[in-house]
């Protein structure tokens, strides 16, 4: 089976995954979330491998860096701590501990082998440059507090993959993961009502859409008392016997 990996928090690295398969016309991709701590390796010392330990960063993944010698932004990073540098070439035996691994070296033949010790080790692997070889792909990411965007071509275009990012990411301004946090903070009250299966779907867009407008205009308390109301009118609403759904919750957000 084929998998697709998209991260969605501050433990999670975003990455899309599959098995390696012979043909790409065979290629399908599912999205899942890969959850931490994760053990990750990183061999290469260069900037293909800085930006792939960036990303690796920004997902609270656990990195091991194997290179030679390091780029300038790598030697800090080691040195503050982040990653853990090991200077010298690949060997096989390096991905032991390894829950995914990225080759990035300018060897074609130490990157074919380190994706064979991924192979049999069942590690998860991607080979810059070479999709082939790889069992997962890193998407370009959107982030906002908790909320992870990935967005992907599969590998057959990162540029295009990045154009979209920087137009999503327009769109999709900070007042996202204001209201993420905002329903996270709710999400407990909500889920203790008498009839949790009950998901008035057309009420909650009506207080999204509400409450974005109003942090758009940095009214976040409003936005926060307004969501707040929204989960108090539902637990009224089943106290007086009616169950949540969409009729039932039109209030207050039908004015």
């Amino acid at each position: 089976m084929d998998l697709l990996l998209i991260g969605l928090n501050h433990t999670t690295a975003p990455v899309e995954v599959r098995e390696r398969l012979p043909e790409r016309e065979n290629m399908a991709y599912y999205p899942i979330v890969l959850t931490g701590p994760i053990a990750a390796v990183v061999i290469g010392g260069g900037q293909i491998a800085e930006r792939k330990v960036q990303g690796l960063l920004q997902g609270g993944a656990e990195i091991t860096v194997i290179s030679p010698s390091l780029s300038p932004a790598l030697q800090r990073l080691a040195q503050d701590g982040s990653v853990r540098a090991v200077l010298r070439n690949y060997l096989p035996g390096d991905l032991a501990d390894a829950h995914l691994a990225i080759a990035a070296t300018d060897d074609p033949a130490v990157n074919a082998a380190i994706a064979e010790e991924a192979r049999q080790r069942g590690c998860l692997i991607n080979v810059v440059d070479d999709p082939q070889r790889c069992t997962f792909h890193v998407p370009a990411v959107i982030r906002r507090g908790e909320i992870v965007i990935g967005i992907s071509t599969t590998g057959t275009s990162p540029a295009l993959a990045r154009y979209l990012r920087r137009h999503l990411d327009v769109l999709i301004g900070p007042e996202y993961g204001q209201l993420a946090e905002i329903l996270a903070e709710l999400r407990p009250q909500w889920r203790r009502r008498e009839h949790p299966e009950c998901q008035p779907g057309l009420a909650w867009d009506r207080l999204i859409d509400a409450a974005l407008a109003l942090l758009r205009v940095d009214q976040v308390q409003q936005a926060r008392a307004l969501a707040l109301e929204f989960v108090h009118h539902a637990v009224q609403e089943e106290r007086r016997g009616t169950k949540p759904t969409d009729s039932a919750l039109s209030w207050p957000l039908n004015d």
